[in-house]
Parts: structure tokens; C-alpha cells; sequence
């Protein structure tokens, strides 16, 4: 019976694995194609308007319903928003009070620039485990570590 028992948890534990690895790979990342787009509390014009978000503001899509996005933004807020307001175009959001983008992925790499939270950049690549490469709304790109931002 306990031999049961630690092959029965061994089972259990590569199919978690094999089931965390799927959902990861299932996470869909979006942003803002408009200045001002509402987020509501559920998929119709009519319910009620929960707050406004800017362009380029990185969400994840967590339902996908007809012309409705139920998405999570880097504070865990879930909302709504019309697809239409969606671009596939990525973006990341700084979550650290301070992210050093360097001019390669190494922390000892030359610091172009730092960006303060709440800072969003366009995401580049992600070859580089542990790196985000970004370009700065002012043209500026460099390297990221994704422990600092969100939508990677």
C-alpha cells in the first residue's frame, strides 16, 4: 500500500508538471490600441464602468467571449474590455520601483537607461533567460530583467 501511495504522488506530481507547463504556455499577453479604453465589470456597454487605461497598457487575457476580453493587468485586477480596444502588439510595465535596462543581458553591461514603475515599454524578445529586450516609448532599447516588469 505504500508503494501505492509514492508512485500514486509521482503520478500526480508529472501530471501537475505537465499541466503547469501547458498553462504557461497558454498565457496570451495583449495591450491597449487606444488612449482611454474602458474596462467594465462584465462584457456589455452597459455594465458598469470599473476604470480607464491608456495605450500601450499590457494585459492578459484570461476569457476570450465573442467581441469580450476578461483580462488581468500587472496589479491582478480582472476586468473587461472589447476586443476591438486590443492590439497583439506586446508591451511590458515596470513593477519594480526602479528597472535598469542595460545594453546587453548581464548586469555588468553598460546602464543605458532606468525606468520607474509604472513605466511601459515595448517587448522586443525574450531569447535571453531571465532578460527582456525593450524599447523605451522614446526609442531607447535595451535589455530588462523580467523580474522588474510585467507582460513577459
Amino acid at each position: 500500500m505504500k508503494e501505492l501511495s509514492y508512485s500514486l504522488r509521482a503520478v500526480l506530481m508529472i501530471v501537475g508538471l505537465c499541466f503547469s507547463n501547458y498553462v504557461l504556455a497558454e498565457i496570451s499577453y495583449f495591450s491597449v490600441a487606444e488612449n482611454g479604453a474602458i474596462m467594465y465589470d462584465a462584457p456589455s456597454l452597459k455594465a458598469g464602468k470599473q476604470y480607464v487605461v491608456s495605450l500601450y497598457y499590457p494585459v492578459e487575457i484570461i476569457v476570450d467571449v465573442e467581441n469580450w476580453a476578461k483580462v488581468r493587468d500587472s496589479s491582478g485586477v480582472l476586468a473587461w474590455i472589447e476586443k476591438k480596444a486590443l492590439s497583439d502588439k506586446r508591451y511590458v510595465v515596470v513593477t519594480a520601483p526602479i528597472a535598469s535596462v542595460h545594453q546587453a543581458p548581464d548586469t555588468n553591461s553598460v546602464l543605458l537607461f532606468q525606468a520607474e514603475q509604472n513605466v511601459v515599454m515595448e517587448w522586443m524578445d525574450a531569447d535571453n533567460p531571465g532578460w527582456i529586450k525593450v524599447r523605451h516609448l522614446d526609442g531607447q532599447m535595451g535589455y530588462v530583467k523580467s523580474i522588474q516588469v510585467w507582460g513577459s
